[in-house]
């Protein structure tokens, strides 16, 4: 063994070890799943994370999840290190810390949401829109 492949040995192996100390670091300090499933009365996925807190979020949010069967939804894994959640089928994986953060897709997605959200029609909105045209609508804006 010459002088070179010992350094890239050692090199190596304290890449290793420095790759395995932040994942104790992340595992300790970041959520993780242990179990999750889909529940079909609540219409939300339910994340159990080994803290023994409980998530919960439908799937309508999530990017690839909206739509899909009971079925699809409840046929969800959790991955090896408990940092994210896969749908096979559905080829949907998502982070734990990224829901947990209200992050459930691409920024277009996220857009999407937003601007559904803002459409939305419902009583109180109706009569907000009212009470505010009795007082003469919305402000202009100034420059």
């Amino acid at each position: 063994m010459n002088n070179l492949d010992f350094t890239t040995e050692e090199t190596l192996n304290n890449e290793i070890a420095q790759a395995r100390a932040a994942a104790a670091m992340a595992d300790a300090s970041e959520p993780r799943a242990q179990a999750a499933h889909y529940d079909l009365d609540l219409n939300r996925i339910v994340v159990e994370l080994r803290s023994g807190a409980t998530f919960l979020f439908p799937p309508e949010l999530v990017q690839g999840l909206a739509g899909a069967s009971p079925d699809n939804l409840n046929n969800v894994e959790v991955t090896p290190s408990g940092e994210g959640l896969h749908w096979e089928q559905l080829d949907v994986d998502m982070s734990i810390p990224a829901l947990m953060l209200g992050i459930f897709g691409t920024k277009a997605w996220m857009a999407e949401l937003g601007s559904r959200g803002g459409s939305v029609s419902s009583t109180a909105k109706a009569k907000a829109a009212r009470e505010n045209g009795k007082r003469g609508g919305r402000p202009r804006k100034t420059l």
